[in-house]
């Protein structure tokens, strides 16, 4: 089962300080201390909120791509899909997200090798996947 999550129309602004030093992941910088503007997360995942809706990820078929069960889909319904995006798919009369191949032939690829490619007799898209939110404490 899926569920999507529509956006609010109007959004509350709801910013946070952006830093202008990027974080290694290997040694922080002693000289990063210092914030350049303000990040409002609405602005940066969503580019047509009236086009945009949420959906939480099921399973582990996405999981090398760094898509968890559990995480939080920013899908943007009006996007065209192109070839390598991650879609919302419906194949068989059942959701799915993986990535889209178009050519040589329509194919929706997971990224878990435990899992085998789906060449859909017949295709819906529901949107291109635009970014995830994945936790890293806690699962609410």
């Amino acid at each position: 089962m899926i569920l999507f999550f529509t956006p609010a129309s109007e959004p509350a602004l709801s910013t946070a300080p952006l830093f202008t030093e990027r974080c290694p992941a290997g040694f922080p910088s002693p000289a990063a201390d210092y914030t350049e503007d303000e990040l409002d997360l609405n602005a940066y995942c969503i580019r047509r909120p009236s086009a945009t809706y949420f959906v939480r990820a099921i399973g582990d078929s996405m999981k090398d791509m760094g898509l968890h069960s559990g995480d939080l889909m920013v899908v943007d319904k009006a996007e065209k899909p192109i070839q390598g995006d991650i879609v919302i798919a419906e194949t068989d009369c059942e959701f799915t997200v993986k990535c889209l191949l178009l050519k040589p032939r329509i194919a929706l690829l997971p990224m878990n090798p435990a899992y085998p490619p789906l060449y859909p007799e017949e295709l819906q898209i529901f949107g291109v996947v635009m970014a995830f939110i994945h936790k890293t404490r806690g699962t609410n």
